[in-house]
C-alpha cells in the first residue's frame, strides 16, 4: 500500500490526526507523525525531529500539505518536490489560488489542489 506523511502546522495539529487516521484505516502507511511531538526547546531536539521528518518524507510516496501551513511544511513541499513525489496541497477555502498570497510551486503539475473539506480530501487521495 502507499506510504503518505501530512505537513502542517502545529495549528492544524486535529486535522492532521484527522487524515492520518482516515488514511490508515483504509490502508495507507504513515510514514512518521511528527503530531506526537512536542515543540522542541533545544536545538538537539531541533535537528532530531528535522531528521525524522526529512526521512519520512523520503519514504512517503506522496504527501499532503494542510493549509496554512508553515515553514518546516514548505520545506518538506520542497523535499518532495525535488524528489518528484506527487503533492496534495489542502485549503478550505480558495486561499491556494490567491494571487497576493499563492506560492509558484503551488502550481505545478504534480501538486494537486484541493479545495473544500477535509473529507473531499480524503477522497480525492483515495481515488
Amino acid at each position: 500500500m502507499k506510504k503518505f506523511y501530512v505537513a502542517s502546522s502545529f495549528h492544524n495539529i486535529e486535522k492532521v490526526r484527522y487524515v492520518a487516521n482516515e488514511l490508515i484505516s483504509k490502508g495507507f502507511i504513515h510514514t512518521y507523525d511528527w503530531t506526537k511531538n512536542g515543540r522542541a526547546s533545544t536545538l538537539n531536539e531541533l535537528i532530531e525531529i528535522g531528521i525524522l521528518e526529512r526521512n519520512a518524507v523520503m519514504e512517503a510516496d506522496f504527501i499532503i500539505i494542510l493549509l496554512p501551513a508553515g515553514k518546516g511544511s514548505h520545506i518538506e513541499f520542497g523535499i518532495a518536490l525535488g524528489q518528484g513525489k506527487r503533492i496534495y496541497i489542502y485549503s478550505q477555502n480558495e486561499e491556494v489560488d490567491n494571487f497576493d498570497t499563492t506560492s509558484t510551486f503551488y502550481h505545478l503539475p504534480q501538486v494537486e489542489k484541493c479545495i473544500g473539506t477535509i473529507d473531499e480530501l480524503i477522497l480525492t487521495v483515495t481515488k
